[in-house]
């Protein structure tokens, strides 16, 4: 099959990827918890997604907890050259769901090897520390035990590279002292832009900047503004949000997330999204009307 247009690279540690990639997470049951309703078809999204040109898939064995990385190994296994796989530590899933920091030593390395088993790999490309010091968003505490630990894993050949999630930029700092740091993965898109200043930053370090929930996550987007321009442009409000996105710096890397081959489609093909200075300023003004959860007035 043709690849559609999935916009241009950027660099991923020691990766070229395409900055449009994609995120397993809705591959699990509701809020990422438990299986998936129908397994068949989470394989046959992500065979899709690489079968269109997809070379970065995000993923973390707390999603089900390990459902998403079983049904990338069931789906991809073995793996195709270049093809990079991102995941994350740092967290744990309780017995109804809920999302617990696990940031001990033996924590990170458990999740490490339980990442590896599951995927069925032997050295992980992409590792992100998560960090867990509030349930309402990043906070402040230092990351240096579990990044030490971590980075002891890179030493010993586990994983390749680190990135960091959910974190402040004082974290990053932190963190750029102690290990080599390869991306940023944080809450952002059109309606939610705190980091807004991280990314200017990260892009002129080099260091590439994941938003996730970019489409506004649990709390879709909603805007009368993103609506007009979509309607304008000829496209769906949520592509507008992510051509937005892909426009907002060459440092981005997209991992929007579906269970639904229509809506991977519509997904990949925002990059081909042409967007004027007149649209763009338009949706630039969105963060001013943002709520709390990310949905534009």
């Amino acid at each position: 099959m043709k690849d559609l247009p999935i916009a241009d690279t950027y660099r991923l540690g020691s990766h070229t990827v395409r900055r449009l990639g994609y995120g397993a997470m809705q591959l699990a049951g509701p809020n990422a918890f438990g299986p998936p309703k129908d397994r068949k078809a989470a394989v046959a999204v992500l065979r899709e997604a690489i079968a269109l040109g997809v070379d970065h898939v995000d993923t973390s064995d707390i999603y089900g907890p390990h459902v998403t990385n079983e049904i990338i190994r069931e789906a991809l296994h073995p793996y195709r050259d270049g093809l990079v796989i991102a995941t994350k530590v740092g967290a744990v899933r309780g017995p109804t769901g809920s999302w617990e920091p696990a940031s001990s030593a033996a924590d990170i390395e458990r999740a490490v090897h339980d990442n590896l088993r599951h995927l069925g790999l032997d050295v992980l490309d992409v590792v992100n520390l998560r960090a867990m010091f509030s349930a309402a968003g990043p906070a402040e505490g230092s990351i240096e035990a579990p990044l030490t630990a971590l980075a002891e894993l890179q030493r010993r050949g586990l994983v390749r590279h680190i990135g960091l999630s959910n974190v402040t930029a004082a974290q990053i700092a932190e963190g750029r002292k102690l290990t080599e740091i390869v991306c940023v993965q944080n809450y952002y898109n059109l309606a939610h832009r705190h980091d807004d200043a991280v990314i200017d930053e990260l892009a002129a370090l080099g260091v590439a900047y994941v938003p996730f929930f970019p489409l506004g996550g649990f709390a879709p987007l909603q805007s009368s503004t993103l609506s007009a321009v979509a309607a304008r442009v000829g496209a769906t409000p949520m592509q507008v949000a992510l051509a937005w996105l892909l426009r907002r710096s060459p440092n981005v890397l997209l991992i929007p997330g579906t269970s639904s081959i229509g809506h991977l489609r519509e997904n990949l093909a925002s990059a081909s999204i042409a967007l004027s200075p007149e649209d763009l300023a338009e949706l630039d003004g969105l963060s001013k009307h943002a709520d709390p959860r990310g949905a534009g007035a």
